[in-house]
C-alpha cells in the first residue's frame, strides 16, 4: 500500500523513465520548495543490486544524479574493491529532495524526518516494484528503516543478510559516515567487508566482477 504524500504523483504502470519524469513534479512533502530539483534513481533497469541511500547531498542536488559527491566517490571505490560492478548497480535514495540548512554560503545536510521518508516512500516502492532486484543494499539508518521498518537498527544487524518478501537486504553504514569517522581507514575497511557480503550473495550475477 502506497503511503500518503508522493503516492498521488506516482503514475500507475509507468516505466523508470516515466517515473523519473513524474518525480520532477512531486509535491508530496515540502522539501521540493528549497531543493534545486528532484534527484531520482539511476542505473540499469535490469539491475540485480539496488543501493539505497538517505537523500541527495549538495552536489547531487545541483547535478540531478545520485551519489556523485564525495560519499558517492567513496562508494564507487568500495564497490570496486568488493568486486561489484558499479555500472550494473541501480542507485537511489529514500528521499528524493535535498534537505539542508544554510550556513553562510554553504548548504549543510539535515537528516530527513520520518514524515518525509514516509511521504516519499511511494517513489522507492515504485522503483523496487519495477526493478525486482535480487539484493537491496541499505546505506545508513534512514535507508534501512525505509525498507525494513522504523525499529531496524543498523548497529545491531549491520552486514546481516535479511530475507524480505521479494529480495534479500543487507544494511551497512552510509559512506558519508566513513568520511566522518575518526579512523577513516578502519571504517572504510569495515564498509568494504560489508559490501563483500553482498558480493558473496550475487553468485554469477552481471553485477559480480
Amino acid at each position: 500500500m502506497k503511503a500518503p504524500g508522493a503516492a498521488e504523483f506516482v503514475p500507475e504502470g509507468a516505466d523508470l523513465a516515466r517515473l523519473r519524469q513524474a518525480a520532477c513534479h512531486c509535491r508530496g512533502c515540502d522539501l521540493y520548495r528549497h531543493a534545486t530539483q528532484t534527484v531520482f534513481g539511476a542505473g540499469p533497469a535490469n539491475a540485480d543490486v539496488v543501493v539505497i541511500g538517505e537523500q541527495p547531498g549538495d552536489q547531487e542536488d545541483v547535478l540531478g544524479q545520485p551519489f556523485v559527491g564525495p560519499a558517492g566517490r567513496l562508494l564507487d571505490r568500495a564497490l570496486a574493491e568488493a568486486d561489484i560492478d558499479r555500472d550494473a548497480v541501480y542507485a537511489t535514495n529514500a528521499v528524493k529532495h535535498f534537505k539542508f540548512v544554510e550556513r553562510g554560503k554553504r548548504r549543510i545536510h539535515k537528516t530527513p524526518g520520518r514524515t518525509e521518508v514516509v511521504a516519499c516512500s511511494a517513489w522507492l516502492d515504485a522503483e523496487l516494484d519495477l526493478l525486482r532486484p535480487r539484493l537491496v543494499v541499505c546505506l545508513g539508518a534512514i535507508a534501512a528503516q525505509a525498507v525494513l521498518g522504523p525499529s531496524f537498527k543498523v548497529s545491531a544487524q549491520r552486514g546481516e543478510v535479511i530475507e524480505a518478501e521479494d529480495y534479500r537486504v543487507v544494511a551497512t553504514v552510509h559512506p558519508s559516515a566513513v568520511l566522518r569517522a575518526p579512523d577513516r581507514a578502519e571504517a572504510y575497511a569495515a564498509f568494504v567487508a560489508d559490501l563483500r557480503i553482498v558480493r558473496a550473495q550475487l553468485g554469477n550475477s552481471a553485477a559480480a566482477r
